[in-house]
C-alpha cells in the first residue's frame, strides 16, 4: 500500500501477501463511460438507464424524467439507492404500501420484496442489486464478461441481518459531520459497502497518489462529476501470454470503472471544476469495518462474529 501519512487509510493493516497472478487469469478492468455510451433503456417518458455488473453486483444508473417510474420489481435481497445530489429525489413504495420521500444527496436501503421508485426530480438515481438477481444481471451491457466467474473475486457472503430487521432506511449526507480522521462517508448493508465521498474541487496532486491493491474483491468506482484518470497495473505472473499493458484510462461523468483484484490501482481527478467519485464494494470490507467510527451505520448492520 502507498498512502500519504495524512491519508486515513495509512492506518490500515498491510495485506498479508503481495499481489499474485496465480489461481487463474486476472480479469481486465472495465471502463464503462456513460457520457459516451448509449443508454441500455430509454423509457416512454424519456428516462435513460445504463445497466452494468460486476462479479457480485448489478448497477443501474438512471438519468430520470421528473415523475417517471424508474423502478418496479420484487427482489429477494435489499436494494441500495444512491441519490447523488440535491437534484436527485424519489418517491418510493414497498409491498406493505408504505411510501417514502427522499431528496439527495442520500443513500437509501430498500428492504427485500416488492418496491416501486418514482423520480420526482431530474437528478441521477443509482440502484445497486446483488448479482444473484439473475433477471437483472442478464440485462447488463457487460454481462458477457461474467459468463465465467472471475477466479480472483471471492463469492459474496452476506453479513448478518440488520439488528432491527429489514426496513426502509435513509441516510442523508447532510447529517454526516466532517471528520479528517475518517476516510470518506462509509455505509454498509449485508451485501454492499459504499463510500459516498464528497466532491472535491480541482485536479488531484500528481505527487500524492495512493496506489494499492485488493487481494480478493472488486472495486467499482462511480464517477458522478468531473473527469478522472484511472491508473491500473496488472501484476505479472509466469505466463507472459497473460500480461497486459498498464491502463491509464481517462473517463468522464457519469462512468463506472470496475477494478479487478489483485490489480494495483489509483484514481486521479483531473477536472478543474468539481470531481466526485463514489466507491462501491460487494460485499462489505473487513478492513474498513475494523476502523472505529468509519462505518456510519455499523450499529444497524453488524459485522460477522468470528
Amino acid at each position: 500500500m502507498a498512502y500519504a501519512k495524512d491519508d486515513p487509510r495509512s492506518a490500515l493493516a498491510a495485506p498479508t501477501a503481495a499481489p499474485a497472478a496465480a489461481g487463474g487469469a486476472i480479469a481486465a478492468p472495465e471502463f464503462l463511460d456513460f457520457s459516451v455510451l448509449p443508454p441500455d433503456v430509454v423509457s416512454a417518458a424519456g428516462s435513460r438507464q445504463w445497466i452494468v455488473r460486476g462479479q457480485n453486483f448489478v448497477l443501474i444508473y438512471t438519468e430520470p424524467a421528473a415523475g417517471d417510474l424508474v423502478w418496479k420489481s420484487a427482489l429477494a435481497s435489499e436494494q441500495v439507492l444512491l441519490l447523488i445530489d440535491g437534484t436527485s429525489a424519489i418517491s418510493g413504495t414497498t409491498g406493505t404500501g408504505d411510501s417514502h420521500e427522499v431528496t439527495g444527496p442520500a443513500l437509501v436501503v430498500v428492504p427485500p420484496g416488492e418496491s416501486a421508485i418514482t423520480s420526482t426530480r431530474t437528478g441521477p438515481v443509482v440502484s445497486l442489486l446483488q448479482a444473484d438477481e439473475s433477471e437483472w444481471a442478464a440485462k447488463a451491457s457487460n454481462a458477457a464478461a461474467y459468463t465465467v466467474p472471475h477466479p480472483h473475486v471471492a463469492p459474496l457472503e452476506p453479513w448478518p441481518e440488520p439488528v432491527d430487521g429489514y426496513r426502509w432506511r435513509t441516510y442523508l449526507m447532510s447529517d454526516v459531520p466532517d471528520d479528517p480522521k475518517r476516510f470518506g462517508r462509509i455505509f454498509r448493508t449485508r451485501s454492499f459497502m459504499v463510500n459516498f465521498m464528497e466532491a472535491r474541487s480541482g485536479p488531484r496532486d500528481l505527487s500524492n497518489l495512493s496506489p494499492h491493491f485488493h487481494q480478493d474483491f472488486e472495486q467499482a468506482s462511480l464517477v458522478v462529476a468531473g473527469s478522472y484518470i484511472h491508473h491500473i497495473q496488472t501484476p505479472w505472473g509466469t505466463d507472459g501470454l497473460q500480461w497486459r499493458p498498464e491502463d491509464h484510462e481517462r473517463v468522464g461523468s457519469p462512468s463506472v470503472t470496475i477494478i479487478p483484484p489483485p490489480t494495483i490501482h489509483t484514481s486521479q481527478a483531473i477536472a478543474w471544476q468539481a470531481n466526485h467519485l463514489i466507491d462501491i464494494f460487494a460485499g462489505p470490507r473487513h478492513d474498513f469495518s475494523a476502523r472505529p467510527g468509519w462505518v456510519l451505520n455499523a450499529d444497524e448492520y453488524p459485522s460477522p462474529v468470528d
